[in-house]
């Protein structure tokens, strides 16, 4: 019976690299490998179909032979055949694409050294000013330290950990599943290699211990929410002492009763009474370097632009310094006393002799507002 093609079985591209064709393995192997009690009949045949191709495709030389001469340039039996099995194994094969499933590290290789310790995360909310000007904040940290006790090995001073009886110290198991071997996790003592018979008093042999430290955190003018200050080190201590990972410190900053903030520009809304917006006048605003003047122009209407330029925020990534925008609100006045009464009846009267000159905007609402009843008469 004529086999078939190697990359058909795999169902790859003779431009496949060895990761796709390894995922390809992958997938049509989980599916038919035997200790998975498939129901296709035919799934022991296809689990092997699917190896070997798998063995000839990723060895540099015997695919080389495959795509010259086919599969009698793979077979052990033809003359210059480079043979199926020849370099590896079920098991070699099986440990290379599955050991990471299965807890292996794959090819045998042994435990790494220390473990980094953990990143921490901390929020700090400072005002808009402080963003935009910068500072330095101190902060409370809570994390966790290497233990002075016993210098973060775990083991009772003067005592020390010795190799695991499980695994020899590798940290890894290898483990028989039918004809294949896996290798695992230690179970006893978790991929450490080392058991801890003494612990500390102090950690619990941990190597570890809870402790609040104070840092002084140097905000950056220009910072906004989201952003984000890495403090090296500062993170928790790695566990049989190994280094210490990071502390990154997010930015968030405060509700303004008075500014707005869209990336580099500030916005602020400013009251002006009904009689500057109509006469224009001049006006003192805030802004985060002190106050300005405004001149207000005659005829302001609600919802008016003004842009004072540079008295925004320096970016903190560099670039121009933003503007301040604020944005004109007309107050209608309340509470008049009866001679302020008596003064707007007799504006009131005047302005119809105005007409649309003097209120554009409502002489056009009302000439639309006719055209649409009009509209509907048709």
């Amino acid at each position: 019976m004529s086999k078939r093609d190697y990359y058909e079985v795999l169902g790859v591209t003779k431009d496949s690299d060895n990761k796709e064709v390894k995922k390809a393995y992958r997938r049509i192997a989980m599916k038919y490998h035997p200790d998975r009690g498939s129901d296709d009949p035919k799934a022991d045949d296809k689990f092997k179909e699917a190896t070997e191709a798998y063995d000839v495709l990723t060895s540099s030389e015997k695919r080389a032979a495959y795509d010259q001469f086919g599969h009698a340039g793979v077979d052990p039996n033809m003359a210059g055949g480079a043979g199926f099995g020849g370099a590896g194994n079920f098991s070699d094969i099986f440990g290379d694409v599955f050991g990471d499933i299965f807890g292996g590290n794959g090819g045998g290789r042994g435990r790494g050294g220390p473990q980094r310790g953990s990143d921490l995360r901390y929020t700090l909310e400072v005002s808009l000013e402080d963003a935009v000007r910068g500072a330095t904040v101190k902060i409370r940290v809570p994390t966790l330290v290497s233990c002075g006790e016993c210098s973060g090995s775990g083991a009772k001073k003067g005592t020390s950990a010795s190799n695991c009886g499980t695994c020899g110290g590798a940290g890894q198991v290898r483990m028989q599943q039918g004809f294949f071997q896996v290798q695992q996790t230690c179970p006893k003592c978790r991929g450490k290699g080392k058991i801890i018979t003494d612990p500390c008093s102090k950690c619990h042999g941990q190597g570890l211990q809870e402790e609040t430290k104070t840092l002084s955190v140097k905000v950056p003018p220009g910072v906004d929410t989201g952003d984000r200050i890495r403090l090296s080190g500062e993170g928790e201590a790695g566990p049989e002492g190994g280094p210490a990972g990071d502390l990154f410190v997010q930015m968030s900053v405060k509700a303004h009763p008075l500014f707005e903030r869209d990336g580099k520009h500030l916005y602020c809304e400013v009251p002006i009474t009904f009689v500057d917006a109509a006469l224009g006048g001049e006006l003192e605003v805030p802004t985060l370097d002190g106050r300005v003047k405004l001149k207000i122009p005659v005829g302001t209407q609600t919802g008016k632009l003004f842009r004072l330029r540079g008295k925004g925020v320096k970016p903190v990534r560099g670039g121009a310094v933003g503007d301040l925008l604020c944005r004109a609100v007309v107050e209608t006045p309340v509470n008049l006393n009866s001679r302020q009464r008596e003064l707007l009846e007799e504006l009131r009267e005047t302005m119809g002799e105005g007409g649309s000159s003097q209120s554009p905007r409502q002489h056009s609402w009302f000439e639309g507002v006719k055209s649409f009843f009009d509209d509907m008469k048709l």
